[in-house]
C-alpha cells in the first residue's frame, strides 16, 4: 500500500513538473529535485527518451585501457557486491564521466537493462541520461539511491538503483559503483552494501598510490583496524599528502588541508612517536583513535597522481605557532594556501595581535613558494618620505642621499616568494596608484629607472580595520581594494576562543620548564578580555615565567596591573562590538599612565606605532 502511494505521489509530481516547474515540498526528494531542475535547465524533456549514443568496440576498449588501475581495482569488490547484492539485479561501474566501464549480474536483468542503454559503452551522466543513479551521484558528488519513477525518462522508471562514488586519497571522483535491479521497494541496506564495496576499492587504491609515504591507520575500535572502513592517512615526513574519505569525515578534512596540514596540526606530539604506548593517537579536537603506523616502504617512489609538489617541504611548525591555530583557523589556512598557489590575493583582517603575520608566515611555509623569500611590509612603520623607495627601490642618483649602486627595493625582494604588505589602509592614497599598476602589469618601476623590472610574489595583504567602504574616508581605493581583497579571512579575536583555557595551558607549557601556573592566575588570565590579543598573551605569559624563575612561584602581583585587578571580563550589552571593547582598552591604558603612549602600548601588549595611529583615530588628545 505505502509503495502503492508512493507511486502515485511521484506520477502526481513529475505532471506538476512538467506542467510548471516546480514540485510541492515533500513529494520528491531534494537531490532528485535538483536533478530534475538541472535536467530542465539543460533542455532535455522528461516525457521524452535519451538519445542513442553508441560508443564502438575500439572506443570502448580505450576508455577501459585509461581507467585500467580503476577496473583492476574494483573486480573483487563487483564480485563481492554482485553475490550480496541479489540474483536479479546488475554491478556497475562507471568512470569519473559517467561513462559505463563494466557490468556483471543477471543476464535476463542485463536484456531488459540494455533497453535502456544500461551497458558497457553506454554514457549515464546526467547530461545523457537525465537523472539517475551513477549519473546523479556524480552531479552531487555523494551517494544516492534513484527509485522507478524518480528517474527523469519514463522509460527508466524500470530500474533502481543505488550508486556511490569512488575517490581517490585526495578527494577527486574517480568513477562510480552503482547496483542496479529491477524497480521494487528499495532494500534498507543497499547503499551500505555498496558503500562496503567502495570502501575495498578506496583502500586498494591507496595502499598502491601510497607506498613511499608513512600510513596512519585509525580506527575508533580497535579491531576495526586493517579493515577497509578505517581511516588512513598518508604523510610525507610529517605533511599530509593524502586521506581517505573515512579518515576526512572523521578528522572534518577538506581536501584542502592535502599538502597544508602536519602531523601536529591534527594530533597531539609527534608523527615518530605515533601511536603511544596504548595503540592510540589524540586528535587535537580531542577524539581519541586506536592507530597503527606504516612506515615508508622500501621500493622506488611512485608519487600519487597530480600532487602538487613545493619545492621544498618547509620547517616543522613551531610550537607556539601551532597552538595558537584552532580548527577554523587551520581550515581557513589550507583554503588560503590553495588559492594562493592558484594566483589569487589574500586579504587578512583581524584585530591588532590577532595573529596576521603568523597566519601569513605559515601560508609562505606550507605554499609552492615555500622555497622563495617572504618579505614583510608594515605599510603603518615606514615614514611617508620614504615608503615608494622602500617599496618600489631606485638607481643609483635617483635623488639626494641615493645610496650608490641604487636600492633593490621590498617587491622585487620579494621576487619567487611572498609579499605580506601588513596594514596596507595606512599605505598613502598616491602609492596605491602605483601599488595597484604593479599588480596589473607584475612589473615595477624604480625610481630613476629607464624601464620596468619583472617581478613574480603572490600577494597577502593585512589589516585591522574595515577597508570596503568608499568616499573621501576610504582607507584603500576601491579598485585597489577588489584587486588585494580577492579572498578574504577574519581572524577571530583571542577572547572569542572556546578552547582558551587549553590554549592559555600549551602556551604556558611552550616556555619551557619552569614553575606551575596556580589554578586562580590562570582563571584570571582565561576571564581576561585580552585586547592585545595573542601578541598580549604571549608577553605575559613569558614576563610571568621569567619574573617566577627565581622563586619558583608565580604570585598575583607579578600580573600587570590592568590584568592582576580584573578578576572576570566585563558583562557587554549585546550591541557591543569588538572593536568598541579594544577602543575603551586603548582609552583606559592612556589614562591609566597619564597619556604615555610607550608605558600604555607595553601594558598593552601593543607595538607604539599602533596605539598612536589608534589614539589618533579615536580623538584621544595627543598622547605623549
Amino acid at each position: 500500500m505505502a509503495t502503492q502511494s508512493r507511486w502515485q505521489s511521484l506520477t502526481h509530481a513529475r505532471q506538476l513538473f512538467n506542467q510548471q516547474g516546480v514540485v510541492p515540498g515533500g513529494l520528491v526528494a531534494e537531490p532528485i529535485l535538483r536533478s530534475w531542475r538541472r535536467c530542465a535547465d539543460l533542455g532535455i524533456d522528461m516525457r521524452g527518451a535519451r538519445r542513442a549514443e553508441p560508443m564502438t568496440a575500439a572506443e570502448l576498449r580505450e576508455a577501459r585501457q585509461r581507467n585500467e588501475a580503476l577496473r583492476r581495482m574494483s573486480e573483487p569488490a563487483m564480485a563481492l557486491l554482485r553475490r550480496e547484492g541479489g540474483s536479479d539485479g546488475l554491478v556497475i561501474l562507471s568512470d569519473a564521466q559517467g561513462l559505463v566501464l563494466d557490468s556483471d549480474g543477471d543476464i535476463d536483468f542485463a536484456q531488459r537493462a540494455s533497453r535502456v542503454a544500461l551497458m558497457p559503452g553506454a554514457p549515464w551522466d546526467e547530461a545523457a541520461a537525465g537523472t539517475n543513479a551513477i549519473g546523479t551521484a556524480l552531479a552531487e558528488g555523494r551517494s544516492i539511491i534513484v527509485d522507478g519513477a524518480e528517474h527523469y525518462f519514463e522509460p527508466n522508471r524500470i530500474l533502481t538503483c543505488a550508486a556511490v562514488p569512488i575517490t581517490d586519497s585526495e578527494g577527486r571522483m574517480l568513477g562510480v559503483l552503482d547496483l542496479s535491479s529491477p524497480a521494487r521497494e528499495v532494500r534498507p541496506d543497499v547503499l551500505a552494501r555498496v558503500r562496503a564495496a567502495v570502501d575495498l576499492i578506496e583502500h586498494q587504491l591507496f595502499d598502491t598510490a601510497h607506498e613511499p609515504c608513512a600510513v596512519l591507520h585509525l580506527h575508533v575500535d580497535r579491531s576495526g583496524l586493517g579493515t577497509p572502513g578505517e581511516g588512513l592517512l598518508a604523510f610525507q615526513g610529517d605533511l599530509l599528502v593524502g586521506a581517505n574519505r573515512r579518515a576526512m569525515q572523521a578528522l572534518g578534512l577538506a581536501a584542502t588541508a592535502l599538502g597544508v596540514y602536519r602531523y601536529a596540526d591534527l594530533f597531539d606530539g609527534d608523527l615518530e612517536q605515533a601511536p603511544d604506548a596504548a595503540g592510540r593517537v589524540h586528535a587535537r579536537g580531542g577524539a581519541i583513535y586506536h592507530a597503527r603506523l606504516r612506515r615508508p616502504r622500501a621500493r622506488p617512489p611512485v608519487a600519487p597522481p597530480r600532487l602538487p609538489a613545493t619545492p621544498a617541504l618547509p620547517a616543522p611548525l613551531a610550537r607556539g605557532e601551532a597552538a595558537s591555530f584552532d580548527a577554523a583557523t587551520l581550515s581557513a589556512l589550507a583554503r588560503a594556501v590553495h588559492l594562493s598557489d592558484a594566483g589569487v590575493s589574500i586579504l587578512l583582517q583581524g584585530e591588532t595581535g590577532a595573529g596576521k603575520e603568523v597566519f601569513a608566515r605559515q601560508l609562505h611555509a606550507r605554499s609552492r613558494r615555500a622555497g622563495g623569500p617572504f618579505v614583510a611590509v608594515n605599510c603603518a612603520a615606514l615614514p611617508e618620505t620614504l615608503i615608494e623607495s622602500e617599496l618600489f627601490g631606485y638607481e643609483d642618483g635617483a635623488f639626494t642621499g641615493a645610496r650608490r649602486q641604487g636600492s633593490k627595493g621590498l617587491l622585487r625582494q620579494a621576487h619567487g616568494g611572498v609579499l605580506f604588505l601588513d596594514e596596507i589602509g595606512d599605505m598613502p592614497l598616491a602609492l596605491q596608484s602605483r601599488l595597484l599598476r604593479v599588480l596589473q602589469s607584475r612589473e615595477v618601476s624604480p625610481l630613476g629607472a629607464a624601464r620596468p623590472v619583472p617581478v613574480d610574489f603572490t600577494l597577502v595583504c593585512a589589516t585591522h580595520r574595515p577597508l570596503a567602504h568608499e568616499g573621501a574616508g576610504a582607507p584603500v581605493r576601491a579598485d585597489l581594494y577588489f584587486r588585494i581583497a580577492e579572498y578574504t579571512v577574519t581572524l577571530a579575536p583571542l577572547r572569542e576562543r572556546v578552547d582558551l583555557r587549553e590554549l592559555l595551558r600549551a602556551q604556558w607549557a611552550a616556555q619551557g620548564a619552569g614553575p606551575v601556573l596556580p589554578a586562580e592566575i590562570e582563571e584570571t588570565l582565561v576571564r581576561y578580555a585580552w585586547p592585545g590579543n595573542y601578541r598580549q598573551l604571549a608577553a605575559v605569559l613569558r614576563t610571568l615565567h621569567v619574573l617566577a624563575g627565581a622563586s619558583g612561584v608565580v604570585e598575583r602581583n607579578m600580573l600587570p596591573a590592568d590584568i592582576g585587578g580584573v578578576a572576570a571580563a566585563p558583562s557587554l550589552p549585546p550591541a557591543t562590538s569588538l572593536q568598541a571593547v579594544a577602543d575603551d582598552a586603548i582609552r583606559a591604558a592612556l589614562a591609566a599612565h597619564a597619556g604615555n603612549v610607550s608605558a600604555a602600548a607595553r601594558a598593552l601588549g601593543v607595538h607604539r606605532s599602533t596605539l598612536y595611529r589608534r589614539a589618533a583615530a579615536l580623538g584621544v588628545a595627543r598622547p605623549r
